[in-house]
């Protein structure tokens, strides 16, 4: 009976945090169809962020936005054109001053797919073996916390602010001095996330963790992977959105994303002192809502807000002279998109 109440099932039916993404968004899309009524344009969301390729709700180059951003708050990045050989590959590391491990992902990804720490050449030509995009190339940063901060600014207004703030716990085991490694990860975690874990430390699965000792599975920041989000919104100060309003500015024609970064503590957060690891557009979310124990219908409301805001900005903007995006151009990059991303 335990292992039942431990099954996919039943930790996703009294997660709503794990729900399938259509069934939470079901009643965002009634929303979304009636500013579309209003808009007339079905993509009326593409004009929110006019310097990104649909806003930034699909199709867009990771690489290209996080050119923006000030070298001394980003990690060093370059992009990888395909087809590339592992050789090629190794040579832009060595050309760059990069040393494993580091972080490889799909400059047109989604929800951690393709998203890889890179140890030894042997990754490499593994990846190279299974991507069929370009992608693009992080230094690992390997600071102890990562945050998701949401920033909004409406063209009518001056400034901008931050509604928004996710903390991730990555996925971890705790050490009992008696079970082995897979023995723990399958006791902690459904087999959903269990297979991402037991592949990252396949050469460990039979050890026992000592008593107390704690074990990172999933060093990837993603839901989907495994990594808890928690809502940090008490985070949020008049300074900090400040400073996202600043660093907002710095990306042309930029009013409606997030900034997925790591710092070392909440007092950097709110100075500016981070990492930025990718900037998403108008496709991304305020991802505190997926807090484990918080109320679905706080969640909508909160979702209801967040599109609510996104037609205000895209109006705006549109009154301002930005095209929507036409059908015909919408369909021609989702199925670009789908073509490249077939294996997601």
């Amino acid at each position: 009976m335990q292992k039942l109440f431990r099954s996919n099932f039943f930790i996703k039916l009294k997660s709503w945090e794990y729900w399938p993404f259509g069934i939470i968004q079901a009643p965002i899309i009634i929303l979304w169809l009636w500013y579309a009524i209003k808009e007339r344009s079905l993509l009326y969301f593409s004009a929110s962020n006019p310097s990104i390729l649909s806003g930034g709700m699909m199709g867009e180059s990771k690489y290209e936005i996080l050119q923006n951003v000030s070298d001394s708050i980003k990690p060093r990045t370059f992009l990888v054109r395909l087809p590339s050989t592992r050789q090629e590959v190794v040579d832009h590391l060595k050309k760059n001053g990069f040393s494993f491990p580091v972080i490889f992902k799909p400059d047109l990804g989604e929800r951690g797919w393709m998203v890889r720490k890179i140890k030894n050449e042997a990754d490499i030509e593994n990846y190279l073996s299974e991507i069929k995009i370009d992608f693009i190339v992080q230094e690992l940063v390997a600071l102890p916390l990562e945050f998701g901060v949401f920033y909004v600014r409406f063209p009518s207004q001056a400034t901008g602010f931050v509604n928004s703030i996710n903390g991730k716990e990555f996925l971890s085991i705790t050490g009992d001095g008696e079970k082995t490694i897979q023995e723990l990860i399958l006791e902690k975690i459904a087999r959903n996330f269990s297979g991402k874990a037991k592949d990252n430390l396949q050469n460990r699965l039979k050890e026992i963790l000592p008593k107390g000792e704690r074990l990172e599975l999933v060093s990837i920041g993603n839901h989907c992977l495994g990594t808890t989000f928690l809502n940090k919104n008490n985070l949020i100060t008049e300074k900090l959105s400040g400073t996202y309003d600043q660093i907002s500015k710095q990306i042309p024609d930029f009013y409606f994303g997030r900034f997925d970064l790591r710092c070392n503590s909440a007092q950097d957060l709110e100075s500016g002192k981070i990492m930025i690891l990718e900037v998403n557009g108008c496709g991304a979310e305020p991802a505190h809502i997926y807090q484990p124990g918080a109320s679905l219908f706080e969640g909508i409301r909160v979702l209801i807000t967040h599109w609510q805001n996104l037609y205000r900005i895209s109006k705006e903007n549109h009154e301002r002279g930005v095209a929507y995006l036409t059908l015909r151009e919408g369909r021609q990059i989702y199925r670009r998109v789908k073509s490249l991303t077939s294996g997601a």
